[in-house]
């Protein structure tokens, strides 16, 4: 039994140690343990919670490093199996001085992209208490899709809650039309959706934060609340009941690595739902996470333990009584 339970692909990645080096002079790595998925797992239990984490790997030395990493991490996988017949997908990145680094994928074909809603039949939702679902992993192949679409079909039969994040990656679609289709449909039954600004304009054809949060809240069926990612402006929240709070960012001097940013802003929300916050509190707690995780290299290094993000909320104390509406 675990409370949280998320889908996805886990990722090998390779990140460069030699700073400001493209990925062509780069010859110095580190591996890490990545994915969006991941990154919201592994904070996820820093932070105190249990969490299961279902996908597939290869039966390869990269799927038994991820199995192994999770493990360390004290994510559930009790829902990872590994296939002899596809492989483990990997990732690189070069180390930048300022803005995002570069990256290279080799994921396509991978062993997550071949699960198949048979693949739920194992899964046992006694005990679960939210699920977080993003737009990463249904773009991988049809197939994830459906185990996708699937999934939240049992999530609904057992009144299990969960957040969407769009988490956008047009060059994982076939074409932008079907991008913006999909995953507006998958929104359309989330409990919580997690927006950002640019996502927005895509996806909701506007940049008004509102705009996005109303639209989100409309169309969406079962649409409880929608929290729009402003960066470091922090972020606008917006409920079925009509009231609207912007909760501040939190400010920070210099940033290392932006990458895993949104999902420790994902983790920070879910796990003050976990812990039974208010929802801007909750949403101030994500802003930290957020903040705290682009101070650190690697995807998911820099999440904080409990004691670290208290100690970091309380240092940076951030007001939540903005009311916009």
């Amino acid at each position: 039994m675990s409370e949280l339970l998320t889908i996805g692909e886990p990722i090998t990645l390779f990140a460069a140690t030699d700073l400001d080096e493209s990925l062509t002079t780069a010859t110095h790595f580190q591996k890490y343990l990545a994915g969006a998925e991941v990154n919201v797992a592994v904070g996820t239990a820093r932070l105190g919670h249990s969490v299961q984490y279902l996908s597939q790997v290869g039966q390869d030395a990269f799927g038994d490093f991820i199995r192994e990493q999770l493990q360390a991490n004290h994510v559930g996988i009790d829902y990872l199996t590994q296939s002899p017949a596809h492989w483990t997908g990997l990732q690189f990145k070069n180390k930048v001085s300022h803005g995002d680094p570069a990256t290279a994928y080799f994921r396509a074909g991978s062993a997550a992209a071949h699960m198949t809603p048979t693949s739920l039949r194992q899964v046992d939702l006694t005990g679960v208490r939210w699920a977080h679902l993003t737009g990463i992993y249904p773009a991988i192949s049809y197939q994830a899709l459906a185990t996708v679409q699937q999934l939240i079909l049992m999530l609904q039969a057992h009144h299990i809650p969960f957040t969407f994040d769009p988490n956008i990656r047009p060059s994982l679609w076939p074409d932008h039309e079907t991008m913006v289709t999909t995953l507006n449909a998958l929104a359309r039954e989330a409990t919580i959706v997690l927006p950002g600004i640019g996502e927005g304009e895509q996806l909701a054809k506007t940049r008004d934060p509102e705009a996005i949060a109303d639209f989100y809240l409309t169309q969406g069926k079962n649409c409880q609340a929608v929290v729009v990612k402003l960066g470091p402006a922090g972020a606008l929240v917006k409920t079925k009941a009509g009231q609207t709070t912007m909760v501040p960012g939190f400010h920070v001097d210099h940033v290392v690595d932006t990458v895993g940013a949104g999902d420790g802003f994902a983790l920070g929300l879910l796990t003050g739902i976990l812990d039974d916050l208010p929802l801007v509190e909750a949403v101030q707690r994500a802003n930290a996470v957020g903040a705290i995780a682009v101070q650190h290299p690697g995807d998911n290094d820099g999440y904080p333990t409990p004691a670290a993000l208290a100690a970091f909320m309380q240092a940076n104390a951030s007001s939540v009584d903005q009311l916009v509406d």
